[in-house]
């Protein structure tokens, strides 16, 4: 064919048919996320917790869609080689297949595959996937997140590769039998309905580009694109020095160890064109649901990889320049059957954050401070509202900071890392389908880390259950305790952490991991996100942006004061007119700098005294002391406030002048 010409006897497309193609399958990708956003019975599917992926015959990803979510994409080549592995030679024309076992390289068990095997005159040529987050998979909570949990046995179905379409024909009994072991099972049936549609949409347009192009053509336009990504990437790792980093960050404890940050070990080598990730010395897996299993814990690392380097498509060819070593029993690869539902907001963010420093000191005009931890709070039962009476699950994400830049401020209210592709759910759309009204849902001031880039400001998110029986509540989070790091001279952001009925005299503070709390009507909760951790010393930062931060609200007058140094005086609120007293600025900030070291070396015990006496706040004991508090059982820990402290001494101290 005149696009396909032979270069030193191999397949080489002409660049322009190489364009059109590798254009046309992120095309095809795309538009089995737009099926899928109109045909999904799941209000979290249709808020974006999905993605999708062309695979060629081996499972290998060729290509992704432009809106899909990073730790979702990095793991879908692992499920399309685990349906060859099983079934080998057994797969036909009209099969569709079905996985979510985390143990063979999915990520935990609410995110299910639909996998579509594409023929063309009777020869397996690709892999259509899709990958939706099904709000339940049973289990021994509404949602599947129990941090009770030790093994999977408590979070609900494990799916390995199984056929649920053979040859054309429904297998309803075997999809029967996999949803009636979930929570409002004629939703799950929808949503796999819509995912096994996409793939037919997208198995349609590969068709229609074989047939346009001919069928060498395309595949060799697999073979050229991940060629053609993996080329990119070493181009651009040649361009860098060779060396190692390494850094360490932090899941917040182990429920059965109590005081003690659990340490991820990051290790970075680059060497000619190659990548190698050596994660030795992470802590053993943990007795709850935080932990990662092996096929999260490489997305995480392609992830935190591909942020320095937004301009290279992701697919195979991109993975084949990281290696990486995993220790085994290990919090970042757990073996079957530990518990890894929870892994989104335990290991995989923190090994996401931690390639973010180590890159930031490669590519220091990318840099990028540690963002908000990932968050879900999920509310399950009976809704008693009147035509209703139904099961509901109300299961919800909140925006926060992203940490600060190298030249600017880190985003306000954004997407977490985990997954930028995701939608923030309307309120609207929310109280229509649940018995829960939000209450409020506003930006959190002083909650961006400071720095001379501040971080990006988190959110505060609050609710009230109407007509409900029989319902509890669940939140997976972390970073109460391994609070949100700033970077090169960077103070922290704010704890993470979910409130009851706030405000009444039955005020009850449930922490950043909980699961199984009874609810009933009239109950209130409100939970905030972190902001970004700032970047640069916050003293560097001019008072004129510190200024401009306290009339956009970001911060208060009080926190400009003690975390930047600046000294505002208010003229006019309701005119946003304010002023700087530059001579205060002065000394203030000569204060800070000849005592700020000093604070960080102040008596665990008398800082805690002078918290209980209301003599410094929650910001004072994080940004200036280092102290970590329980704030549910009002304790200090000393061990967790021993590695905080030379996380700050690492990442800020040493930096301040």
């Amino acid at each position: 064919m005149t696009n396909v010409k032979t270069v030193n006897n191999k397949v080489k497309l002409d660049p322009v048919t190489f364009e059109v193609l590798k254009n046309g399958f992120i095309n095809l990708v795309d538009q089995m996320a737009e099926q899928i956003l109109r045909t999904c019975y799941s209000f979290v599917i249709y808020n974006r917790d999905f993605s999708s992926a062309l695979c060629d015959a081996d499972g290998n990803t060729v290509m992704q869609g432009t809106q899909d979510i990073s730790v979702h994409v990095g793991t879908l080549h692992l499920t399309a080689k685990a349906v060859i592995e099983d079934f080998g030679d057994d797969i036909h024309p009209g099969d569709v297949f079905l996985v979510n076992d985390p143990y063979r390289g999915g990520t935990h068990f609410n995110d299910v595959r639909v996998i579509r095997p594409v023929f063309y005159n009777d020869k397996l040529i690709a892999f259509m996937q899709s990958n939706g987050h099904w709000a339940d998979m049973g289990g021994s909570v509404p949602g599947s997140f129990d941090i009770n949990s030790k093994d999977h046995y408590g979070e609900g179905v494990r799916i390995p590769p199984v056929r649920i379409w053979s040859k054309g024909k429904y297998l309803s009994d075997v999809a029967n039998l996999i949803v009636s072991n979930m929570r409002v099972p004629e939703e799950r049936l929808g949503d796999l309905r819509a995912q096994a549609e996409a793939t037919k949409v997208a198995e349609k347009q590969l068709i229609r580009l074989v047939e346009k192009y001919g069928l060498d053509t395309v595949l060799t336009a697999f073979e050229e694109v991940q060629d053609y990504v993996e080329r990119l990437t070493r181009a651009k790792l040649k361009e860098l020095p060779n060396g190692t980093w390494e850094t360490v960050d932090y899941i917040d404890m182990d429920p059965e160890l109590g005081d003690g940050l659990i340490p991820i070990h990051v290790k970075m080598t680059i060497k000619d064109g190659e990548i190698y990730y050596d994660l030795e010395g992470s802590h053993p897996y943990i007795g709850c649901f935080l932990n990662s299993a092996f096929g999260s814990t490489l997305s995480a690392l392609y992830a935190g990889t591909k942020t320095f380097f937004p301009d290279v498509p992701l697919n195979s060819g991109f993975y084949r320049v990281i290696h990486t070593h995993l220790p085994e029993n290990s919090v970042v690869n757990a073996p079957w059957p530990v518990a890894v539902t929870g892994f989104c907001s335990g290991a995989y963010e923190k090994i996401m954050n931690a390639c973010f420093e180590l890159w930031s000191n490669i590519i220091p005009e990318r840099a990028l401070a540690c963002s908000f931890n990932l968050e879900y709070l999920l509310i399950g039962g009976w809704d008693k509202r009147a035509n209703y009476d139904r099961y509901f699950m109300w299961y919800d994400w909140m925006a926060g900071g992203h940490g600060g830049r190298s030249d600017r401020d880190g985003a306000n209210a954004l997407s977490p890392v985990f997954g930028l592709g995701l939608s923030i759910q309307p309120c609207e759309g929310q109280e229509r389908l649940s018995p829960v009204i939000t209450t409020k849902h506003e930006i959190i001031p002083d909650s961006g880390g400071p720095g001379k880039y501040r971080g990006g400001c988190g959110v505060e998110k609050g609710g009230i259950l109407t007509k409900v029986k029989d319902t509890v509540m669940s939140y997976c989070c972390d970073r109460s305790r391994s609070v949100t790091w700033g970077l090169f001279g960077g103070l922290p952001s704010y704890p993470h952490g979910a409130w009851l009925n706030p405000g009444k005299e039955n005020e009850q503070f449930l922490g950043a991991i909980f699961s199984n709390v009874k609810v009933k009507e009239g109950d209130s909760f409100t939970r905030p996100s972190a902001g970004g951790g700032g970047l640069g010393d916050p003293l560097q930062r001019s008072p004129e942006a510190v200024l401009e931060d306290v009339i956009d609200g970001y911060v208060s007058i009080e926190r400009a004061e003690k975390d930047y140094g600046v000294v505002i005086r208010e003229i006019d609120r309701d005119l946003d007119q304010y002023e700087i007293d530059m001579e205060a600025t002065q000394r203030t900030r000569e204060y800070i700098r000849n005592n700020r070291k000093k604070w960080l070396n102040e008596d665990i015990n008398v800082v805690y005294e002078m918290y209980k006496k209301g003599e410094i706040d929650k910001l004072d004991l994080i940004r200036r002391y280092g102290v970590i508090v329980d704030f549910k059982n009002d304790t200090v820990l000393k061990k967790s406030t021993q590695q905080f402290r030379e996380m700050l001494q690492k990442r800020s101290v040493a930096y301040w002048d």
